[in-house]
């Protein structure tokens, strides 16, 4: 690891160690950290994240609701908030569907993410709705981890297929 990362990692548990975690919505001025989030939630998206993120508070949109984790004067977490009109095992429509979930690396298995879990969870329930939904890529074993570390149940799991017409 290089030497700067290595450092900004100790700061990191340092700032939580000393401080403690905020959980709030996002306000404007986060936008640029959201980014950088988001980056290294979705990597190789960069621009999408930077016109995305801009819209979002240019046009003042109501969804997703978006939490952030704030440590030392710094985000090191987010969760973005939506709704989706069917979630696999749900009885309800809409859903409140959680659609992107991060902490830093260097920050996970330290409550963070369970806080920003919470905080969605009471927001859905104050908007009374009494389930939520979340998923997680077949492979990707450490948020599936994470969600059972937080009380979610699985519901299915899915290999989605694809054939163009053009070259059959």
């Amino acid at each position: 690891m290089p030497r700067a990362r290595a450092e900004e990692e100790r700061q990191a548990v340092e700032a939580t160690e000393e401080q403690p975690v905020t959980i709030r919505e996002i306000v404007e001025g986060d936008r640029g950290h959201w980014v950088r989030l988001r980056d290294a939630l979705w990597p190789g998206s960069l621009s999408d994240h930077e016109t995305e993120t801009r819209t979002y508070f240019e046009k003042r949109l109501e969804a997703p609701i978006v939490f952030v984790a704030e440590a030392d004067g710094r985000l090191v977490g987010f969760l973005e908030l939506d709704y989706r009109k069917y979630a696999p095992g749900c009885s309800s429509s809409p859903v409140p569907f959680i659609e992107g979930w991060y902490v830093e690396p260097a920050l996970q298995g330290t409550g963070i993410g369970r806080a920003l879990v919470e905080a969605a969870e009471a927001h859905a329930r104050a908007a009374g709705h009494h389930e939520i939904a979340s998923d997680a890529e077949l492979e990707n074993a450490d948020g599936i981890a994470a969600h059972l570390a937080v009380g979610y149940e699985e519901i299915e799991r899915i290999v989605c297929f694809r054939r163009s017409l053009r070259d059959a």
